[in-house]
């Protein structure tokens, strides 16, 4: 008898969701001072898991379920299990789980498995100099993305006679779910998940997460999958679980029976936008798509009017991230690539390159210009570009002191590129001469050097719209248009 080729797979950090039930009867009996006790304790309880002090990694989350079964969602992601069996018995200790009785849970462990790649397990050297380990790794250390619903499932793969999942060869189970991650990557953007193992751990063989600020979007996903045939002929699940999140302090308002999040909250958790999930969240973040403020929308209309695309007032149609980096550029367009290949996955991806300076100065910075359909994709790319090798600045990050623009793109055509750049001397020679100018380059893409940007620092904005309304400004951009073949499009952070 043939017996079938298992998947390889590699271990990361513990999860545990712990669901509790609230016994309201004993809650409202309860004297004033017995439920102040019992909300101060679970409050700093929760408080200081999120924070993670019972350990060096990790993450948590509080959730309010939705439905019958249950209440309240504790999860809890630690590098260990005995982590994560350590936190259910502290909260045990609390005088708030007096008023709560464990009413499900599953545990389960990070993996990723050679469906996703072979490379990963035989130490290729080239995997680990690109995006792709990153990526791999955020998924064996996972963060708990920042968003507004969650929903858990288990599942596991079904194993009856007419289709049997392990019967199957490891080349068709591959091929399976390469089909099914092609939906869950067109939903980047909308939905993250963390997929968990959990084969002698609990009941079924994974455990499902997926984090959204719209639950309709996680309806939407599950309902797409259920038409793959990995999902319609191999696939079984479990309960659905649907819960909405909320931070620690606001245990008060929730045993109140008053709105969670509270309305008037925006800290935010503790972890604020250093959270990155397997799909989504970044831990770097940056500005990149965060709504302007009336000064850009000034900055807009001025640029309109002399025929410079200057977005949207909600962001760009695309939302951007740039940063820059001392790095060889051969070395830095190698990893760029590398992350190229898998942000490629995403239907919200529009463009990675690499751009190189046109000034000759082989000490001049090269940029990484990365633009998605929408603001929570940007923000978790930016998560992995931060990660490149000796990034000295992103968009956004300068000194408060001064301001600047993510850059002036220009499409040129092809026979006009000389007299472009030219140009462009002559104006960064009228640039040095200005009050307020600090620092203006030339850059132009490594892959299509006729696609370029100029990326410019000021001491203030009022200082680059003296230029922005110039007559040699005007000029250029007149200019500009018997040379380009778009026209130019400006894209800027405060």
């Amino acid at each position: 008898m043939e017996r079938r080729t298992p998947p390889r797979t590699k271990e990361g950090w513990y999860i545990l969701h712990d669901f509790r039930t609230v016994d309201w009867d004993a809650w409202r009996d309860a004297p004033d001072h017995v439920r102040e006790r019992a909300l101060e304790e679970g409050k700093e309880f929760l408080a200081d898991c999120e924070h993670v002090a019972d350990a060096e990694e990790g993450d948590s989350a509080t959730f309010a379920m939705l439905g019958h079964e249950t209440d309240l969602l504790f999860m809890h992601i630690r590098p260990t299990m005995a982590d994560v069996e350590q936190l259910g018995r502290q909260f045990d200790q609390t005088a708030f789980a007096e008023f709560t009785e464990r009413a499900d849970s599953y545990v389960s462990v990070a993996e990723v498995s050679d469906y996703v790649t072979d490379a990963y397990f035989e130490e290729d050297e080239e995997v680990e100099s690109t995006g792709l380990s990153r990526y791999l790794e955020q998924k064996l250390y996972p963060q708990i993305p920042d968003a507004e619903y969650v929903n858990f499932y288990p599942m596991e793969k079904r194993r009856d006679p007419e289709y049997n999942w392990y019967d199957l060869p490891f080349e068709d189970r591959s091929e399976h779910m390469s089909s099914h991650g092609d939906i869950g990557r067109s939903y980047g953007g909308k939905v993250s998940q963390i997929t968990a193992g959990s084969i002698g751990f609990d009941d079924s063989e994974w455990s499902v997460s997926l984090f959204a600020d719209d639950p309709a979007n996680i309806k939407n996903l599950l309902a797409e999958m259920r038409f793959d045939p990995s999902t319609s002929k191999y696939a079984e699940f479990g309960r659905f679980y649907v819960g909405r999140r909320f931070e620690p302090h606001d245990l008060d308002a929730y045993m109140a029976g008053e709105t969670v999040p509270a309305e008037d909250d925006a800290s935010g958790h503790p972890h604020g936008e250093a959270h990155s999930g397997s799909e989504g969240g970044h831990p770097h973040g940056g500005d990149a798509g965060s709504p302007p403020g009336s000064d850009e929308d000034d900055v807009r209309d001025e640029l309109e009017e002399i025929g410079v695309y200057a977005g949207q007032p909600h962001g760009e149609d695309v939302y951007a991230v740039v940063l820059y980096s001392e790095a060889d550029a051969d070395e830095l367009f190698e990893e760029v690539d590398g992350l190229r290949t898998n942000f490629d996955h995403y239907d919200t991806h529009v463009k990675t390159a690499v751009y190189e300076s046109e000034s000759g100065d082989e000490d001049a910075e090269s940029a990484v210009v990365s633009l998605w359909e929408t603001e929570s994709a940007a923000d978790t790319a930016a998560g992995f570009l931060a990660d490149l090798p000796e990034v000295v600045r992103q968009a956004g990050d300068d000194e408060d002191d001064s301001w600047g623009t993510m850059g002036m793109f220009y499409t040129v055509e092809p026979e006009h590129r000389e007299d472009f750049v030219g140009t462009f001397g002559d104006v960064a020679g009228i640039l040095a001469d200005m009050d307020g100018h600090r620092k203006t380059d030339l850059l132009a893409n490594r892959e299509d050097e006729n696609d370029m940007f100029i990326a410019s620092r000021w001491d203030s904005r009022e200082d680059a719209m003296q230029f922005f309304r110039s007559d040699e400004f005007s000029e250029t951009v007149d200019y500009g248009r018997d040379i380009l073949a778009d026209r130019p499009r400006h894209v800027f952070l405060a």
